[in-house]
């Protein structure tokens, strides 16, 4: 038996961006690929990632959230690594969703997809960024009211991604756990101007304002103990070069914001500094979000 099927494409994210903690997010060009077909059995077959096959997968979980997976044939291939902060499961999730609404003609929306998707992933920052692509300002749902959307910018011209990807995990339950109950005013403060400076610099393709608004003071010093090489490179990262750098979502993975074609200098610099225990990777801003193809 065969039928229907539909490839789909969801990029990876960070989130957070320094000050814009569950709130600000980014779309990066590397991408998982979800093929999905009717075959009349149901299978996973994942490459590139140590992940579930059977009903546990978490797009597998997503897809059934909108209709059942009897029948279909499931591939995923990812070069998104695992519990690192570079929006893994935001990406299974949506790819697991818009195969069903695509497949099934089920006419959800892309507000709809992001409700859906933030239920099950329990916020928005990361999914928001994939969906939509970009760079997205998520605001925080108040008790009792639909999601608000996202505010879409086109990333920043003169910037580049080179991310620094350690060997180890970290779990989005630690880093939240690391977390303080209450903040002192002043530093709730600071990441205010600095999360202010942050998007008016990257609406404005604005050097000196993303460069000031990569402060950060609620939750990466928090978060130190969990990764303290990631967090020396936050720190170094202007001295070799950079704009600055920041943490990518729950960590351990550093973003490094560099300036366009900034040369090998930089690159030599960050591969010296992680020799041994983390992988250096350009990964561009990207413009696109998830999408669904014919196949």
């Amino acid at each position: 038996m065969s039928g229907r099927r539909r490839i789909v494409r969801v990029p990876a994210s960070t989130a957070n961006l320094g000050p814009g903690y569950d709130v600000l997010g980014a779309a990066l060009a590397f991408e998982l690929e979800l093929e999905v077909a009717e075959t009349g059995s149901f299978g996973v077959v994942s490459e590139g990632i140590d992940a579930p096959v059977d009903r546990s997968n978490l797009i597998v979980r997503a897809f059934e959230d909108l209709h059942p997976a009897d029948g279909i044939s499931f591939r995923v291939r990812s070069p998104i690594p695992l519990a690192r902060g570079l929006g893994s499961s935001a990406s299974a999730i949506l790819a697991g969703l818009l195969a069903a609404d695509h497949m099934f003609e089920l006419a959800n929306d892309r507000e709809q997809i992001l409700a859906r998707a933030t239920e099950i992933e329990g916020h928005p920052d990361n999914v928001a960024a994939a969906l939509y692509g970009g760079v997205t300002l998520c605001p925080p749902r108040e008790a009792g009211r639909p999601q608000p959307p996202p505010v879409r910018l086109a990333p920043p011209e003169g910037v580049e991604g080179i991310l620094v990807i350690p060997g180890e995990e970290v779990s989005t339950a630690a880093a939240r756990a690391a977390l303080p109950p209450e903040y002192p005013l002043a530093d709730v403060t600071r990441n205010v101007a600095a999360a202010a400076q942050l998007v008016l610099g990257i609406e404005r393709s604005d050097l000196d304002l993303i460069r000031a608004g990569l402060a950060d003071r609620i939750h990466q010093p928090h978060r130190a103990s969990l990764y303290p090489r990631s967090m020396e490179l936050v720190e170094r990262a202007a001295e070799m070069g950079a704009l600055g750098a920041t943490i990518s979502g729950a960590g351990p993975t550093v973003l490094v914001w560099a300036y366009w074609q900034s040369g090998r200098a930089l690159l030599d610099r960050l591969h010296e500094f992680a020799d041994g225990w983390a992988e250096v990777r350009r990964a561009q801003f990207s413009p696109r979000g998830a999408r669904v193809e014919l196949s």
